[in-house]
């Protein structure tokens, strides 16, 4: 039997998982896999936490603690939020297990076993404050491509290029603030070059069927020409390179973390108590093997990932078959940034709308607004469009209405058919409908448009809405009890229709359905459907018997008030505590300014004159402050943390020259600056010496 391999890249453990990365990878990754199994596909679901290279060490570094300590708070905290999004993996694992530095060391020993690898000196920046050779990630300065001047020291975030680090312009270190300087190492190099002509040969097989995104970054890398790759780094946390004369040298996570997904099926394997199952997902012809991920991860599936499983495929191993990555998710027209607080975390969210609805409600609305073939926007309105207009009035609407016609006149129980009528008959447009949606939703999801599989899924709730009003059961209960009973069989056969077609995007939803059916649960989780049945194909089949006990009628949505919409948006760019570190991007977002730049923000002392709530907020005052003379009118997120009665007389610090920003219909004239702890407890920024009043520099 074809199995069907499913990976999603990995998240980065040096950050929480915001919607963005979700949206990218991980969600489409389970919409598929919960569709694959509902078809009786051999299915594996694979993922885990990437958690080497420089972006861990510099976010340890930062707090003052071990890189292990990032990692397995990190670890933990995105396990978690996956999970409560409902995104189940077969295994999420983490490539700081042993059994991933085997795989990993395994791997490199191969290619020095093949002649992959050569062993040369080369120049690398070395900061001579810090003693250290400087890792890529710990050098910034201006692209040699784009002239962005935060560059990375392997990468440009504005243009996607990549180059060396020496081909950097004003290199600084991110360690030291100093320019450094040139000096010799050694590192084992990876002979990219011997393969151009066979990954552009890998490439071009599939330019009938992989995304037009994902074929033109690989041929514009490829186009640059493949050249030997360091394979190694000079740091101490990572898996230790596998030769005898490798002190003080790792692995480079370009050739390292990707090989996870392999060792996390090893893991996998394990657990299932068949330590060699592994091979038949990874060397097997029969295996199909797609790879989530977002854009900014392309070439490290299509090209490095693709090249590392050729060298050993004499052993059998197989290759992507498809990698459909996705482009970015913006946020309210601009990019997700934890820095400037332009992010909505996962577990932010899950905070703020704790309902278990909910889950679906954000699954769907990211479905809807998937980047699949350009950057997309997620609004506050959308969502609270979407929920209304389309989960509650229709998917839900449909679902209430008949549960609670068939509670009232039908003892809860499902309707029997009278012999007199037929079925098929009986249903109309209805039943074409349905047929017509089940192969539409699956064509769509074999084709990864998640977006239009889920229009094609809503327009089956919008056909059984009209069947609904059409047959009007209302009537037909006095007038026509047969066609009435018959009419409402009819309609909770749809609603097991539906918590099938939905399962993948709405797995809650569907699972409230079907519990409420009285049916078994089956949203296409991890071990719920059996191998070979497919429940897909079945979900068109009148298979509910007649008589069943239904559950009580449960709202499967409600809608979002207005005032819900405000307080998620005020949130957003307002002052907030401030994350340990950014999980934007593998890089370090925080950069070193100049004193010049430093000069450009004015801080000054004010006096709070005047506090008071801000209605439908549960995290915003309105303050009136003195600023020496000047009055001044600042919406602060702290109501969390200071009564309004406890601010008057108070002396802080606000952004003086803060262009003013509009905060739940309100003007805000600046930014009040305050400090938060681990547990995000707030203090306001204040002078200790109690003679400085309203409007002192603060340098």
């Amino acid at each position: 039997m074809k199995r069907y391999l499913i990976t999603s890249a990995l998240p980065y453990a040096s950050g929480v998982t915001h919607l963005g990365n979700v949206v990218g990878s991980t969600l489409p990754a389970d919409i598929y896999a919960r569709y694959c199994r509902l078809r009786g596909r051999d299915t594996l679901s694979i993922c885990g936490s990437d958690e080497h290279g420089v972006a861990i060490t510099i976010a340890a570094e930062k707090e003052g603690v071990t890189p292990q300590t990032v990692i397995d708070r990190y670890h933990r905290a995105n396990a978690s939020a996956l999970e409560g999004l409902d995104i189940q993996f077969d295994l999420y694992d983490r490539t700081s297990n042993p059994i991933h530095a085997d795989t990993a060391q395994e791997f490199f020993r191969v290619w020095q076993d093949k002649g992959l690898l050569e062993r040369k000196e080369d120049d690398q920046f070395y900061d001579e404050e810090s003693s250290m050779f400087l890792p890529d990630r710990y050098v910034e300065g201006v692209c040699p491509n784009c002239g962005y001047d935060k560059a990375r020291g392997d990468q440009c975030d504005s243009c996607g290029a990549y180059y060396d680090q020496l081909d950097l312009k004003s290199p600084r270190s991110l360690i030291s603030g100093k320019t450094p300087v040139v000096r010799k190492t050694t590192h084992w190099y990876f002979r990219l070059d011997a393969f151009q002509q066979w990954c552009e040969q890998y490439i071009e097989s599939h330019a009938g069927d992989w995304k037009d995104n994902v074929l033109q970054q690989s041929r514009s890398w490829l186009k640059q020409g493949l050249s030997p790759r360091s394979a190694t780094r000079d740091m101490s946390w990572g898996i230790p390179v596998p030769a005898d004369d490798a002190d003080g040298k790792v692995l480079y996570v370009w050739f390292e973390a990707v090989l996870g997904y392999i060792s996390m099926t090893k893991q996998w394997a394990a657990n299932e108590g068949s330590p060699d199952a592994w091979r038949q997902w990874w060397c097997s012809a029969d295996t199909e093997y797609t790879a989530f991920l977002g854009k900014d991860n392309i070439v490290f599936h299509t090209i490095i990932f693709p090249i590392l499983l050729a060298t050993r495929a004499d052993e059998g191993y197989i290759l992507p078959k498809n990698v459909p990555a996705n482009e970015f998710l913006n946020l309210e027209g601009q990019k997700f940034s934890k820095s400037r607080n332009w992010a909505i975390d996962v577990q932010q969210y899950l905070e703020a709308f704790p309902e278990k609805q909910h889950v679906d409600v954000v699954r769907y609305v990211l479905t809807m607004n998937m980047p699949e073939t350009k950057d997309s926007d997620f609004t506050w309105r959308d969502f609270q469009a979407r929920t209304n207009n389309e989960l509650a009035a229709i998917l839900g609407n449909y679902v209430n209405r008949v549960m609670t016609f068939v509670h009232k006149n039908f003892d809860g129980a499902v309707p029997a058919v009278p012999a007199a009528f037929v079925a098929g008959d009986h249903e109309g447009l209805l039943a074409e409908s349905i047929q017509t949606g089940l192969h539409e939703v699956a064509r769509n999801l074999d084709g990864f448009r998640f977006r239009d599989a889920a229009t094609e899924a809503m327009n089956v709730a919008r056909a059984a809405n009209k069947y609904f009003n059409d047959k009007a059961p209302w009537k037909s209960i006095k007038e026509n009890p047969d066609d009435c009973a018959a009419t409402m069989n009819v309609c909770l056969q749809t609603i097991r229709t539906l918590s099938v077609l939905f399962a993948p995007f709405l797995p809650e939803a569907s699972a409230t359905m079907q519990s409420m059916l009285g049916t078994v649960v089956n949203a296409g989780a991890p071990k719920q459907n059996k191998v070979g049945a497919d429940t897909w194909q079945q979900a068109g089949e009148h298979l509910l018997t007649s008589g069943t006990a239904l559950g009580q009628p449960i709202i499967l949505f409600t809608k979002v008030e207005n005032d819900i919409v405000e307080r998620e948006i005020s949130k957003l760019g307002s002052l907030s505590p401030a994350p340990s570190s950014s999980s934007d991007e593998k890089g370090a977002e925080e950069s070193l300014i100049t004193i010049d730049h430093f000069s450009t923000v004015k801080l000054r002392t004010a006096v709070v004159l005047e506090a008071e709530r801000v209605a439908k907020s549960e995290k915003l005052l309105k303050l009136q402050v003195d600023l020496g003379g000047e009055r001044r009118q600042i919406l602060a997120g702290i109501a969390k943390h200071y009564a309004p009665e406890d601010l008057v007389g108070t002396v802080i610090v606000v952004v003086a020259n803060l262009k003013p920003a509009k905060l739940m219909g309100m003007e805000s004239q600046g930014m009040v600056l305050a400090a938060s702890n681990a547990d995000g407890k707030l203090t306001l920024v204040s002078p200790r010496d109690a003679g400085i009043g309203s409007g002192a520099e603060v340098r």
